[in-house]
């Protein structure tokens, strides 16, 4: 690590560490149903809680009169201290969000004053900067889907801000990584072609993995390994939509269903990357970031299925969507150091 790249290091990982955060606050958020608990979004106004009972009771007013209130709260004698219970962590997601802001903004600012950046980490600081703004948008475009008539957010969009979430972080990790390890070596052909493969489909499991987050897919056939007893593909799959586009995007039962097998396939694009890795002379960082990518997946398996045999308590479920984190981290680790 060269000394002149220490505190722009520091800061992208700053940065990796708060996307963290901000996804664990929003899995909580998403797990405790406050989402929709605050109605608009203002830059500037909304950066602090209510500070006074009648400002509260403004808020619960303009709370009442959208879907989920009208159609679900109104039957729960739903109270102004459970609404300031999931107004917090709405607004604490957003908060975390304005802090990102600030701490890729302001110091990208003093490391191009003091020149502290080469032209090439410039280019890429900017793309992370345009993918926070995106990602701001996406938060409230997700939310605005269910202020209008269904009270629950559209689950395309609730795993399009997830996942997108994912990718810059392991876009500001790679950054990341580039300064960590300037030097340049020739890539492992075939080891990086399966680390790839193995990150496309981890990907197309967090997209799924949204998708079963933002329809409650989770809370049905909580069997394993069959998804009821004696069905490896549950009838309702079939039945629930028309046709298979449809039941594997919208159907709860097509949806799970393909996180069942996305998991197999994740599994094993690993597993095939850690057997093949064996014949070639990896160095300490390569071997470190497959091992830790295999143990991370079998946790990761692991905890999908406890969450699913228990109907997802938000403590576990919370805790699969922080492993899928880890195992981003590690796959993105790993790819970097098999790539260059």
């Amino acid at each position: 690590m060269k000394n002149t790249n220490k505190a722009v290091i520091i800061w992208l990982l700053s940065g990796c560490l708060l996307l963290f955060i901000m996804v664990v606050v929003g899995g909580i958020t998403r797990l405790t149903n406050s989402g929709l608990s605050m109605t608009d979004w203002h830059l500037v106004t909304d950066t602090f809680p209510p500070l006074t009972e009648e400002k509260w009771s403004q808020a619960f007013e303009e709370y009442k009169k959208f879907p989920e209130y009208q159609k679900i709260n109104i039957h729960n004698d739903f109270q102004l201290e459970d609404y300031k219970f999931i107004y917090f962590w709405e607004w604490f997601h957003r908060f975390i969000g304005r802090i990102i802001g600030l701490v890729f903004l302001v110091p990208f600012v003093y490391f191009l004053i003091k020149k502290r950046l080469s032209n090439e980490t410039i280019k890429k600081c900017v793309v992370l900067l345009g993918m926070g703004a995106f990602q701001g948008f996406l938060g409230w475009f997700m939310v605005r889907s269910g202020l209008i008539d269904n009270p629950d957010v559209s689950h395309f969009r609730l795993s399009l801000h997830l996942t997108f979430a994912f990718i810059t972080f392991a876009y500001t990790l790679w950054v990341a990584l580039d300064l960590i390890y300037p030097e340049r070596k020739n890539a492992i052909a075939s080891l990086q072609n399966i680390a790839r493969f193995s990150l496309v489909f981890l990907l197309i499991q967090i997209i799924y993995g949204g998708f079963v987050a933002g329809l409650n897919a989770g809370l049905i056939h909580n069997h394993w390994p069959l998804m009821s007893d004696g069905q490896f593909l549950h009838e309702s799959v079939v039945l629930e939509k028309d046709t298979w586009l449809q039941r594997l995007t919208e159907g709860k039962s097509g949806v799970q269903f393909a996180h069942r097998t996305l998991a197999y396939v994740v599994v094993g694009f690993i597993m095939l990357l850690a057997f093949k890795s064996h014949k070639f002379d990896l160095n300490t960082t390569q071997k470190s970031g497959i091992t830790a990518l295999v143990i991370i997946v079998f946790i990761q398996f692991a905890l999908g299925v406890f969450t699913l045999l228990y109907s997802v308590p938000l403590w576990l479920g919370l805790t699969h969507q922080v492993v899928a984190f880890f195992l981003l981290t590690a796959m993105t680790y790993t790819l970097h150091r098999l790539s260059k």
